[in-house]
C-alpha cells in the first residue's frame, strides 16, 4: 500500500532536553550538512533559540523555580517550539512522501497508509452453484480494496434472449452470496460488481448463466 510520510511536530510533548536535543540534530542536518535548501528559518536564529532556553532553564534553577523564571523559561521554549514547527512544515512540503530526505534533516517522521482513491477492480465470478430450492450461490473472486459486493440476475428465456438485470442484493464483504426466491428450472444470467466505500463502484463482471434447480 502506498504511504504518506508525516513529519511529527508534536515538540510542545518532549521534554526540555529532547526539544534542544532534537534543534541541535536539526542545526547539523538542516545547515551543516545542507540536507534541506533555502529553509525558512537560518542557522543563528535557530541556535539563539536553543541558546536562550538553556540559558532560562539555568536562571530557573537558580531562582528554585520562583514563577517568573518558570515564565520567562516558558517563553523560551515557546519559540523555540515555533521555529522548529516552520521547519518541519518545509520539510514537510518538501519531502515528497521520501523518509531518507525527512530523517535526513534531523526530524522524525511517521508513515500514514494512504488509501485508494480509484474505483475498484472489474469483479469477476469464480463460480455458480445450486443451493437449496429457488437458491443460486455466487462466489466473486476477491477484488482489492472491496467493502461490499452487488449482484444482478437476469432471465434467460427459451431462445436464449437474455431480460433486463434486476437487483438480486447487496452482500457484505461476502464473496460468497446466496441469492434467493428463485424460480427453479429457469435459466439465469448474473454479474457482480464491487463497492470500495468512497471510491464507488467498480465495473460489472462478465455474465454467467446457470440454471436455478
Amino acid at each position: 500500500m502506498t504511504q504518506h510520510i508525516i513529519v511529527k511536530t508534536g515538540f510542545q510533548n518532549l521534554s526540555d532536553p529532547d526539544a534542544i536535543a532534537l534543534a541541535g540534530a536539526v542545526i547539523k542536518s538542516v545547515y551543516a550538512e545542507k540536507a534541506v535548501a533555502t529553509p525558512p528559518v537560518d542557522q543563528q536564529t535557530l541556535q539563539t533559540a536553543v541558546d536562550d532556553l538553556n540559558g532560562a532553564i539555568a536562571a530557573q534553577a537558580q531562582s528554585g523555580g520562583g514563577t517568573a523564571a518558570t515564565l520567562g523559561k516558558k517563553k523560551k521554549r515557546e519559540v523555540l517550539n515555533g521555529l522548529l514547527r516552520k521547519l518541519a512544515h518545509y520539510v514537510q512540503a518538501n519531502c515528497n512522501d521520501n523518509l531518507q530526505f525527512v530523517t535526513n534533516s534531523g526530524f522524525q517522521a511517521k508513515a500514514a497508509p494512504v488509501h485508494s482513491t480509484t474505483p475498484p477492480d472489474k469483479a469477476q465470478i469464480q463460480s455458480v452453484d445450486n443451493g437449496h430450492t429457488t437458491q443460486l450461490v455466487v462466489t466473486a473472486r476477491k477484488v482489492p480494496h472491496a467493502r461490499m459486493y452487488q449482484v444482478e440476475i437476469a432471465v434467460v428465456d427459451a431462445n436464449k434472449t437474455l431480460g433486463p438485470f434486476q437487483p438480486a442484493g447487496v452482500f457484505a464483504k461476502s464473496r460468497s452470496m446466496t441469492l434467493t426466491g428463485l424460480t427453479p428450472g429457469t435459466i439465469y444470467a448474473v454479474q457482480v460488481r464491487a463497492w470500495g466505500g468512497s471510491t464507488g463502484f467498480g465495473d460489472w463482471s462478465d455474465a454467467v448463466t446457470h440454471m436455478c434447480m
